[in-house]
């Protein structure tokens, strides 16, 4: 399992968000480098692709693309993106970053 993983749920329909896209980066030096993307499965998860390799310490950052998820659904939303920036100081842990949305809010906690 990729020691960092994330899930979706759509709060107004109650289940999972599939195929929404997402995408990893760390920040160096004072920029962002994109290091994997992916789409949600049909569980809403995203569990293989994200932080290939070693973990080294860190700030990271997912970006969801749940514009696009609310624009398959024709539903309008106010968020075209929701980024997440998180720190890492120890690397031989596994980091769940799950999402909760609707079309005008979202909600984002440390996952086990």
């Amino acid at each position: 399992m990729s020691p960092i993983t994330t899930h979706i749920l759509d709060l107004e329909s109650g289940l999972p968000a599939a195929d929404v896209s997402v995408a990893l980066f760390k920040e160096q030096k004072g920029s962002w480098q994109e290091l994997a993307k992916g789409k949600t499965d049909s569980d809403g998860r995203v569990k293989t692709f994200l932080a290939p390799g070693s973990l080294v310490a860190g700030t990271y950052k997912l970006v969801f693309n749940v514009g696009a998820y609310f624009d398959a659904r024709s539903k309008k939303s106010f968020y075209k993106s929701v980024p997440v920036e998180f720190s890492i100081d120890v690397v031989d842990r596994h980091f769940h970053v799950p999402l909760l949305i609707s079309p005008f809010g979202y909600s984002t906690y440390r996952g086990s």
